[in-house]
């Protein structure tokens, strides 16, 4: 109980300019970092022609994806290593080292050499760097997904959830987009197979650059430092997470008490994952390889959808508090599994650009919408003293699964023509996953600090 009260005291002593520098460097080291991730995305038919060569394209492009995948896979670790750093010593502080480490790996790819210049070796160093990679953005979804609705009133914790998560895919979908249309302007044609590519990569820099001088300059979660000053005033407690004072973020999330919590939070992050991944983590390639737009064309519709995103994220993290987490988890559960399907095959139909343009927002915004809220309930799930390792496993469990799911698509595509089919069935299936998750998950609104 006196985790909860410090908490809440702390929350309504942070002042104006705190709580919007925090929500700010959560939303942007998260938008930085997939930035970094969609790098690969925007430029996966090319990647997979210089480090994954094969007579047939689609699987040169699974062969992408699985790299892609395999990021997705070390972030549960990364999760456990920074979530419990930042549970420990501070999300700040955890912040900083993971946001530097992503923008430096990402940046490290555009130095790679290709399978033509070093043979077998080009991709085995490429999976490499991708597995260390990973380990960073674990580490950044421990940190920005917490900080943020740690600072924030309670009546502005879903809107920061989906500003934060999906709102944060959405800018870092845009930064992506601006540098792809900028990359492609300066070189054209066969010279962005040669160059731009890499160029790409090394924009990754710039998260790097922004994490040192943005996140030094935020200060550290009130709720953390209620909870962090009570346990200097004693090393036990009678009840409550300090209970259990001593044992380290991870023993503590895997012990029996909280074994459960995490596996039902995994219905909703596998369902809400994978809807993203096969949305806006796939709509690049659907848009060049079923659509056959121009990269120009492909660049500003992928800008709009990464605007309907922030809009739509925001808006849907807002309604969880409006009506509550659960019933909202079931309204889009229901959306997603009517639209989902309907609109990838009428987009592969569509003739012309400005159809193709409104499946591709509405995709991209109902993907991240049926996320957005789940950052504030994987919050308030989990108590102050193991909220940043609770929430980044629970969280990246479910997007390595769910990221999985473009690599299963292409394998399965045996051509462009049956992309559509495929994806339909796809995002009808996860749906049905995150419409049980939604059933069978309790009603968490206002619990953020709370033992539950």
């Amino acid at each position: 109980m006196e985790e909860v009260l410090g908490s809440r005291e702390a929350v309504g002593n942070a002042g104006s300019r705190q709580v919007y520098a925090a929500v700010a460097a959560s939303c942007l080291g998260w938008a930085l970092d997939l930035f970094d991730l969609f790098v690969v995305l925007f430029v996966a038919p090319i990647v997979g022609k210089l480090f994954f060569p094969s007579t047939n394209a689609m699987l040169s492009l699974a062969a992408v994806y699985a790299s892609f995948a395999v990021t997705l896979l070390m972030r549960p670790l990364g999760s456990a290593i920074f979530g419990a750093f930042a549970d420990q010593r501070g999300r700040k502080k955890a912040m900083i080292v993971s946001v530097v480490g992503v923008g430096l790996s990402t940046a490290a790819f555009g130095l790679l050499p290709t399978v033509f210049q070093v043979g077998v070796l080009a991709p085995v160093v490429f999976l490499v760097l991708r597995l260390i990679q990973g380990i960073f953005v674990g580490g950044v979804v421990a940190s920005t997904h917490t900080i943020g609705t740690e600072t924030v009133s309670a009546k502005y914790r879903g809107a920061v959830s989906g500003f934060v998560g999906g709102g944060g895919a959405g800018l870092g979908a845009l930064f992506a987009s601006l540098v792809y249309l900028a990359a492609s302007a300066i070189f054209p044609g066969d010279q962005f197979e040669i160059w731009g590519w890499r160029c790409m990569f090394f924009a990754g820099i710039i998260s790097s650059v922004l994490g040192v001088f943005v996140f030094n300059a935020i200060e550290e979660s009130p709720v953390w430092l209620a909870l962090n000053a009570e346990k200097k005033k004693s090393l036990t407690a009678a009840r409550g997470s300090d209970a259990v004072e001593g044992k380290s973020p991870l023993r503590i999330l895997f012990s029996l008490q909280y074994r459960r919590i995490l596996l039902i939070n995994l219905l909703l992050t596998v369902g809400g994952g994978s809807g993203y991944y096969l949305t806006s983590g796939y709509l690049p390639t659907f848009l060049k390889v079923v659509n056959h737009v121009s990269n120009s064309t492909a660049g500003v519709i992928l800008m709009i959808s990464s605007l309907a995103v922030i809009v739509a994220s925001t808006a849907a993290g807002h309604l969880s508090t409006l009506i509550g987490r659960r019933r909202c988890f079931i309204i889009l559960g229901v959306v997603r599994l009517i639209c989902f399907p309907v609109f990838y095959v009428w987009m592969a139909h569509a003739s012309s650009v400005a159809m193709i343009g409104l499946y591709a927002v509405l995709l991209s915004a109902l993907g991240s919408a049926g996320y957005a809220p789940i950052l504030i309930f994987l919050n308030e799930r989990f108590p102050t003293s193991i909220r940043a390792t609770g929430t980044g496993i629970s969280w990246n469990i479910g997007f390595a699964i769910g990221g999985m799911m473009p690599t299963v698509v292409s394998i399965f595509s045996r051509s462009p023509a049956q992309l559509p089919i495929a994806l339909a069935a796809a995002l009808f299936i996860v749906s049905v996953l995150y419409m049980i998750g939604a059933v069978v998950v309790p009603e968490t609104s206002g619990q953020l600090g709370e033992d539950v």
